[in-house]
């Protein structure tokens, strides 16, 4: 019997309300209700056959809580005139949160709705988007609109998000809220308070005009004769982003590595001076103009990721040169092979030139053997100190 029963009418309000719509009616000013429900009544032929299992169903339908059901005259061959069900009705969204039981988060999202609409109007389009979310953040949307209500007042503030002064709202807690409280930030702001450049959670200083937690840059220069301090030792330096491309060090060669081993044990290189761990980063030294005089090496894993990063840094170094990622390499150090976790998803990379693409396709195509990788740490020492000396040798 595929007959309405009073749990199909309570699935059929229940989808409207995880779809958002019973709230959203309570925004909208085109009127959601009455709402006629979908509704599926005996044939005729099962009214013969089934009698007292449709006069059953009449009952249970009749006592369905929070549901109006209209009832039609139907005249039958055998048993005459009766009314029987036809429609169901609910009536008003109260009476659809009581049929689900969600009369008190309705009564929060009016809070919410009251509040907002008090104080920033603007963002009611974002409560018709996202009606249940504003549910869930009852507990923190006073805070969140005097968030928003704050950025909105101080334009490009330019101080630290630890710096924003208000009344039970801290840093930690604007970190907790970035998602919400960048698209509640696009509907409020004006265009021009707005960084286009910058995007995602992680820029969300940047994009609305807050001081960002600058970069660092960890390097080494490799001449003894050419340190820029007076101390003695390997001389490890961690410079803001910013500093670093003010730098303009007399070196002639710069190497990159990912690995912090390789880093600290690299060795004496007269005019020379590695960079360790740019991986994607390499936006960082961008501005870094003297970098661009350099001859610039890369030494990443042979895997497909860390032809991505080399990829991605020829976007800010065209003519950077990668050292000990070619298929020889790789071939001869086959016993230290490892297995990447997951590849990158590209199957080519524009950026590459014609033997580095040949090796990354040959990776992504699994043809020695599934998700082959060499880490950089399993090279030998002394085949690497060979391929450095033959690079500045050359």
């Amino acid at each position: 019997m595929g007959w309405t029963r009073p749990a199909d009418i309570k699935a059929q309000v229940c989808r409207l309300w995880e779809r958002g719509d019973l709230l959203r009616s309570l925004i909208s000013d085109e009127p959601k209700f009455p709402k006629r429900l979908k509704f599926t009544i005996p044939s005729s032929s099962e009214i013969s056959d089934q009698f007292d299992a449709v006069r059953s169903w009449i009952s249970e339908i009749k006592s369905t809580p929070h549901c109006r059901i209209v009832t039609r005259e139907y005249k039958h061959r055998i048993f005459g005139r009766n009314e029987l069900p036809a429609e169901a009705w609910i009536d008003s969204a109260d009476q659809a949160f009581s049929m689900i039981g969600k009369r008190k988060e309705a009564s929060k999202f009016r809070e919410v709705l009251h509040l907002t609409n008090n104080c920033q109007p603007s963002l009611l389009a974002w409560l018709q988007k996202r009606p249940l979310q504003a549910v869930e953040l009852y507990d923190d949307w006073e805070r969140i609109l005097s968030t928003v209500g704050w950025i909105e007042a101080n334009k490009c503030p330019g101080i630290y998000l630890r710096q924003v002064d208000l009344k039970g709202i801290h840093s930690k807690f604007i970190e907790a809220h970035l998602v919400v409280l960048s698209e509640l930030l696009e509907l409020v702001l004006l265009p021009e308070c707005i960084n286009t450049e910058a995007s995602g959670t992680s820029q969300f200083a940047r994009r609305y005009g807050f001081l960002s937690k600058p970069t660092f840059v960890r390097f080494r220069i490799l001449d003894p004769n050419n340190q820029l301090l007076s101390t003695k030792g390997i001389q490890d330096i961690s410079l803001d982003s910013s500093s670093f491309t003010q730098l303009d060090p007399p070196v002639t060669n710069i190497f990159f590595t990912e690995n912090e081993t390789n880093f600290l044990a690299f060795p004496c290189f007269a005019d020379s001076l590695v960079i360790f761990g740019a991986g994607y980063g390499f936006e960082r030294l961008e501005k870094a103009e003297w970098l661009k005089d350099r001859s610039i090496f890369y030494w990443g894993d042979i895997d497909t990721h860390g032809f991505a990063i080399l990829a991605s840094a020829r976007k800010y170094f065209p003519k950077i040169r990668s050292f000990l990622m070619d298929e020889e390499t790789l071939l001869e150090h086959r016993s230290l092979w490892g297995e990447e976790p997951s590849q990158f998803a590209a199957n080519s990379l524009t950026q590459l030139t014609s033997e580095e693409g040949l090796l990354y396709s040959r990776l992504k195509e699994n043809h020695w053997q599934e998700r082959v990788r060499l880490e950089q740490e399993r090279i030998g020492w002394n085949y690497a100190l060979r391929a450095m000396n033959k690079i500045l040798n050359a």
